[in-house]
């Protein structure tokens, strides 16, 4: 039997503010370094910062220069971090744990599961 491998699980969630209802999980990740995890959310906050309000794209300006080093920091000892960005109504959340993946219950390939091509893009009105 295999050893567990050391990683990170990523998780992005949402939650509207105006709202009664809890976050929703929007996306998870395993990644297998500290650089792979927070590179994920760098490269979300690149991509989405264009669109997001004055305040919510310094919030994201601020961790992709300065943020991102102290999250990898802390994930290198084996903390979990959390990065927010509030835009609008809606905060947008990452959160990334430090993981043991288990041989016989995580997936060994990048084959999704067949639900995940049922996913049906929504259009923005």
């Amino acid at each position: 039997m295999n050893a567990p491998t050391r990683g990170y699980w990523c998780e992005c969630w949402t939650e509207d503010l105006t709202s009664a209802e809890g976050p929703t999980l929007r996306a998870s990740f395993d990644a297998y370094s500290a650089p792979q995890a927070d590179r994920w959310i760098a490269v979300v906050l690149r991509t989405i910062s264009p669109t997001l309000d004055s305040d919510a794209s310094d919030e994201a300006w601020a961790w992709l220069y300065e943020g991102r080093v102290k999250t990898r920091q802390a994930l290198l000892r084996s903390e979990p971090c959390t990065v927010t960005v509030t835009h609008a109504s809606t905060r947008i959340t990452w959160v990334i744990r430090p993981v043991l993946f288990l041989p016989f219950a995580h997936r060994q390939d990048a084959e999704l599961p067949p639900c995940a091509y049922a996913f049906k893009h929504r259009a923005r009105d």
